[in-house]
């Protein structure tokens, strides 16, 4: 035995190593769930997202590595069933192999490393490696994975390889093997969700003072899952946020959870729920302290509209905030309740607010058909004092159209949170149409009625003068003698708008409106009598999760005792992006012939139609709209224009951007009209 030893030894070492194979995983296929129940095609997407094995795809395994990740897949996919309340799910684990190629040749392949190594090969060559995912399967059924083919011929050397390899170098040993064939794999994991696990007991209820409260009686009422429902986690642990939330938004701000506890019966499919908070006492509003040392003392707190010794509800502090938000003072404001230094049951606000840059610069370029090319300039002084008053100014200067406007306003916190405002507008317009010049005056007072309600009015000081280019009726080549016309109306105004949204940004629900009604008298400030209202509004309905229908209409009406006394600012016309798609801006209407030829002259009448429908892609960013628009300015009977088409939907932070070509089917001075506006029109 003690020659035979030492022999058997040498005998292994000078053996030829032993090869074992290696896999490549190419792909994961995940069956036997129905990927158009959205319930199912979750259950896959969580699956997908837990396993492991994902992460090894396109790389080089080991046989005892990958037997390892097959098992763990096992695991991990039934563990992704539990938060859907499946509990005991049957997951089998498939593979298909397809023929190995081997890898490796030459002085790659040369190495003096001991058979036992060759995992470790694999292994450091999966750090080396990169892995290129196919995106293209958008049902996530199939995830498709390929090497990359620019892998450096020795990337795949491990440490210990090299260090074998020397050491064999510097023994004079030396001898070659191929490296291990790479077979290539796709592995299905089959699932079948079998019974979910329900809910058999629900001991849910709050102690203390708000054991009583009709809200937090309700929310425990509509607590799910109930009894006999599926225990999803998601539903379950939004339910205990909701409660959660009303505990603080009511003013328990000690509430804290008594249990947390839901027992799994694997066995018996069954979930016993305990779950218990004690709310403590509910506070009242206390003091409202504001940290800002700009404004005059006492300015802000006009905003406080709740009386101290009120009970709490946060739905105070979020008026609060939109109020200051509303004033555009502050880059910052924090808002929150400290129980610490409550007082007898009443707890202290603390409004925290970091002012705003004091001065506003505005800029651009800009350039149209009808105006040529221009720049728009603008200051704005968020606030002038210490009392906040405002100032802004802007200039819009085009080739053809020039506007100087300029307000001054002072913050409003009685009645109902606002402005006074008094402005003053200077435009200019020459064009091959016509040549108009007015001055206005406005002062007003703005409000906010409610959360959906804004509330402004105004009184109007104007001043026009405007003439139409005729062109030459008699064919003398003379152009039609004209004079100027002048127009002086002194009138109040009430705008009211409307807005309830599920988001401003990208409204899927709801409706937004806005109404204006005005009027002036003949001899009190006015060339005529006259009285206007003008109506517009938008409907919003989600269809689906990745479409959209927009529904707008616009009416208006005037009555005036003499039309022609009206100034073209006091008229309705009709065409462009926000009106009659596929029109020019203002080109529907009555019209006269003027040496640039036709030119809308405005009506006494509006009515205006839109359908949109709008579908973006797989819920992303991209979409796309059609659209048909209708409508007419007219002053007897209506001659109704209507435009088609199709537009490109990019949902950026700052609202949608939209693109759309339109085609006006009656007539349209041009065959297709292009439209872009950046923003939602509420």
């Amino acid at each position: 035995m003690r020659v035979l030893a030492p022999l058997a030894i040498a005998a292994m070492l000078l053996m030829p190593a032993v090869s074992f194979a290696a896999v490549i995983v190419d792909q994961v296929q995940i069956k036997g769930l129905d990927e158009n129940d959205e319930v199912q095609r979750a259950m896959a997407e969580n699956i997908r997202v837990a396993l492991t094995l994902n992460d090894a795809l396109g790389r080089r395994l080991g046989e005892a590595r990958l037997e390892y990740l097959l098992e763990r897949t096992r695991d991990q996919a039934a563990a992704a069933l539990e938060p859907f309340g499946y509990y005991s799910p049957t997951v089998e684990v498939t593979s298909s192999r397809r023929d190995a190629e081997v890898t490796g040749s030459g002085a790659e392949a040369a190495s003096g490393a001991p058979a036992q190594q060759q995992d470790q090969d694999d292994a450091d060559e999966d750090a080396a490696g990169q892995v290129q995912r196919d995106g293209g399967d958008a049902d996530g059924k199939i995830t498709t994975v390929t090497a990359p083919a620019d892998v450096p011929a020795d990337a795949g050397k491990g440490a210990v390889a090299r260090q074998a390899a020397g050491a064999a170098n510097a023994a004079g040993a030396r001898s070659t093997r191929p490296r291990s064939p790479a077979e290539h794999m796709t592995v299905t994991v089959t699932v079948s969700p079998g019974e979910p696990v329900r809910v058999r007991q629900a001991d849910i209820h709050i102690d203390g003072q708000g054991h009583d409260d009709r809200y937090l009686a309700r929310d425990l009422k509509e607590f799910t899952p109930g009894v006999g429902q599926v225990f999803d986690h998601q539903t379950y642990e939004a339910s205990k946020l909701r409660i959660v939330r009303r505990l603080a938004e009511r003013g328990y701000l000690d509430a804290d959870f008594q249990q947390r506890r839901v027992a799994i019966t694997r066995a018996e499919h069954a979930a016993d729920i305990q779950l218990s908070w004690i709310s403590g006492i509910r506070y009242d509003m206390g003091p409202t302290i504001f940290h800002q040392d700009y404004f005059r003392p006492g300015l802000l707190n006009q905003l406080v509209y709740w009386e101290e010794g009120s009970y709490y509800h946060q739905g105070k502090l979020d008026r609060l905030r939109q109020s200051l938000v509303a004033l555009d003072y502050f880059s910052s404001i924090g808002i929150e309740p400290n129980p610490d230094a409550a007082v007898d049951g009443r707890v202290p606000i603390e409004v925290n607010l970091k002012l705003a840059p004091r001065t506003i610069y505005q800029y651009g370029l800009s350039y149209g058909t009808e105006y040529g090319a221009g720049f728009l300039a603008g200051v704005e002084r968020r606030y002038l004092n210490r009392r906040g008053h405002k100032l802004k100014t802007l200039l819009d200067y085009a080739q053809n159209r020039k506007a100087l406007t300029t307000s001054y306003r002072i913050p409003a916190f009685a009645w109902l949170d606002g402005w006074y405002t008094a402005a003053a507008q200077l435009y200019e317009e020459q064009t091959d149409y016509i040549d108009a010049r007015r001055i206005e005056l406005i002062g007003s007072r703005s409000g906010q009625l409610n959360e959906n309600w804004t509330l402004t009015a105004s009184v109007h000081a104007l001043r026009e003068r405007w003439l139409f280019q005729l062109a030459d009726e008699d064919g003398d080549g003379a152009e039609a003698a004209a004079p100027y016309r002048y127009a002086t109306y002194v009138y109040p105004q009430m705008e009211a708008q409307y807005i309830n949204v599920d988001d401003r940004l990208f409204p899927r629900s709801g409706l937004n409106a806005n109404m204006a009604v005005r009027g002036g008298l003949n001899g009190v400030g006015s060339d005529t009598d006259f009285s206007q209202i003008h109506l517009a509004g938008r409907w919003y309905k989600g269809l689906g999760l990745n479409d959209r229908l927009i529904v707008r209409g616009e009416l208006g009406y005037t009555s005036a005792g003499s039309q022609d006394a009206l100034p073209p600012s006091l008229r309705f016309y009709a065409g462009g992006d926000n009106s009659i798609r596929g029109y020019q801006y203002r080109e529907v209407g009555p019209r006269v012939r003027t040496t640039g030829g036709q030119y809308s002259v405005g009506g006494n009448k509006l009515v205006t139609g839109s359908v949109e429908y709008e579908h973006y892609y797989k819920g992303g960013p991209f979409g796309g709209a059609i659209f048909v628009d209708s409508g007419t300015a007219y002053n007897d009977s209506p001659d109704f224009r209507t435009g088609v088409g199709i537009g490109v939907r990019y949902k950026s932070p700052i609202g949608p951007v939209r693109v759309d070509i339109a085609h006006g089917l009656d007539d349209a001075d041009s065959i297709v009209q292009l439209y872009l506006s950046i923003g939602v029109a509420l």
